[in-house]
């Protein structure tokens, strides 16, 4: 394997949390690996809705820190809710800055959309549904105009190295089929969602929970894995990535019915359409599996306005055939975000020294366990900055650095029945017997294919649902009694494995 020598931080991942990252870590040098080239194969590009912060004269922090406390249903961290909160808005002015387009309105002010949960109407927007790609144009565009970052695609991650105190000191990659030992000052993670690892995703399909898979195999600290949200309105037109009909239709008046047009949420939650996603969801695939259908039906409420006010909605819905001005949009949920992965501190630092991780593979707490809507590129920005000015701050580490190896790949076969197995058993709706049934098709993919990240992912997910026997936010068992006294889950690999042997021995 050959070894390379990096004079500062490593960055894994070029969605928002990474390149926010590599920016604020001037002037340390930076080397940026993605998988893609910049502004490819990363959800922040896909999101839609946009960014949530308190621009306007009639909002404040304090009320959007108490809204997702709210929807996170006990287990957000409010110290983390309170500094995403405070330090949104100035976010969000330097993406403008930076050029990002959002929506102003006569005097100039941020137009801001409302959205489910929230109290009121914070939502920056672009065009509607146009934000992630926006916002990603403008942060790529200074990331490769910056000199201190240089950035090396295509590059898929394939370990980490560390000293023999297990701290990181570096990364395997692999680009061109070639194996390379890079090691650095920091390592950054900011790989993404496992949004792959499931049949039904709105995100990119190789985002499997490789980063997150990986950090935790080199014995790193994760926060409440079990909790996935899924969108609850997907694009049902048969794509894998589904297309997303952005929440900001239901903010703008769009309602949800089904194949008779009766709308339904008002006998599943007061708040109805603006409901938390996760009562949504629920309520989409309860009417789906009764054999009813879900529909969204915008024609009222945008109408002949959907080709400039939700370009990318209008665009995928007619690609399908579907004219969304005139008839009513099919949806379902889907995997969409993960609220949890690899456990940090305010500035990003992990339970590894050497390794910080930012963006959807991180765990800060502040999702709890359902993410208050347009949080997550909010968190990507706030978390990623200051993720990237820890790194420009550490201090070198000095221990011995350990043999490396890279980690196998799944095969595509064995992912595609992983992906077909969590949509089934680790979905919307869970029970004890399909988590069993889950783990036991890992334990054989193991068995067969080697430790894959993205079966470490998976069992994290698995066999903490199954650990979590109440129904709270994105995580609901069917077979739940009572709701049980809040608490977030901390587990390591090693924790994982020793559960799994008694979950064996007591079979």
């Amino acid at each position: 394997m050959k070894l390379e020598t990096h004079d500062g931080v490593i960055v894994v991942g070029a969605g928002l949390a990474g390149l926010s990252a590599a920016l604020a870590a001037a002037p340390a040098k930076v080397l940026l690996l993605a998988t893609a080239p910049l502004n490819h194969g990363c959800s922040s590009a896909w999101a839609q809705g946009g960014m949530a912060a308190a621009l306007s004269e009639g909002d404040d922090p304090a009320l959007h820190a108490a809204d997702t406390l709210a929807a996170g249903a006990g287990l957000v961290d409010a110290e983390m809710a309170r500094l995403l909160a405070e330090e949104g808005p100035d976010a969000v002015r330097a993406l403008a800055a930076l050029g990002a387009p959002f929506d102003r309105t006569e005097t100039g002010a941020f137009a801001q959309s409302l959205e489910a949960a929230h109290s009121r109407a914070r939502v920056a927007r672009v065009k509607g549904d146009q934000a992630g790609r926006a916002i990603m144009e403008a942060v790529t565009a200074a990331a490769l105009a910056a000199p201190h970052i240089k950035v090396r695609t295509p590059v898929a991650l394939r370990g980490l190295v560390q000293d023999a105190d297990g701290a990181v000191r570096g990364v395997v990659a692999e680009q061109d089929g070639k194996l390379v030992q890079i090691q650095a000052r920091a390592v950054i993670l900011a790989t993404g969602g496992i949004g792959g690892l499931y049949a039904v995703t709105t995100t990119p399909a190789e985002l499997t929970g490789d980063g997150l898979g990986l950090a935790a195999m080199a014995g790193a600290v994760i926060g409440d894995p079990e909790f996935v949200q899924f969108h609850p309105t997907a694009i049902d037109i048969g794509r894998d990535p589904a297309p997303l009909a952005t929440e900001a239709l239901r903010g703008e008046g769009a309602v949800l019915v089904n194949g008779s047009g009766e709308r339904f949420m008002a006998r599943y939650h007061p708040a109805a359409e603006l409901a938390p996603r996760d009562v949504v969801a629920r309520a989409i695939h309860a009417e789906r599996a009764a054999g009813r259908g879900a529909f969204l039906d915008a024609r009222e409420a945008v109408g002949e306005h959907f080709p400039h006010e939700f370009p990318a909605v209008f665009a995928a819905c007619l690609s399908a055939g579907i004219d969304p001005r005139v008839q009513p949009i099919p949806v379902a949920p889907a995997c969409h975000y993960h609220m949890g992965g690899i456990v940090t501190d305010t500035d990003g630092r992990t339970s590894l020294p050497g390794l910080l991780a930012a963006g959807e593979c991180a765990s800060t707490g502040v999702h709890g366990a359902n993410r208050l809507a347009s949080n997550s590129l909010l968190e990507a920005a706030v978390f990623g900055a200051r993720a990237g000015r820890a790194a420009r701050d550490a201090e070198p580490l000095t221990g011995e650095i350990q043999p490396a190896q890279a980690a196998p790949v799944l095969p595509q076969a064995a992912l595609q029945s992983l992906r077909q197995a969590m949509s089934r058993e680790a979905g919307v709706v869970r029970d004890a017997h399909g988590l069993h049934r889950l783990l036991d098709l890992i334990e054989a993919l193991e068995a067969e294919h080697g430790q894959a990240p993205a079966l470490v992912a998976a069992r994290l997910v698995a066999a903490c649902a199954l650990a979590r026997t109440e129904s709270r936010g994105g995580h609901f068992r069917s077979d739940a009694t009572a709701e049980a006294e809040p608490r977030r889950t901390f587990v390591t690999l090693e924790q994982l494995a020793v559960s799994t042997a008694l979950r064996i021995a007591a079979e």
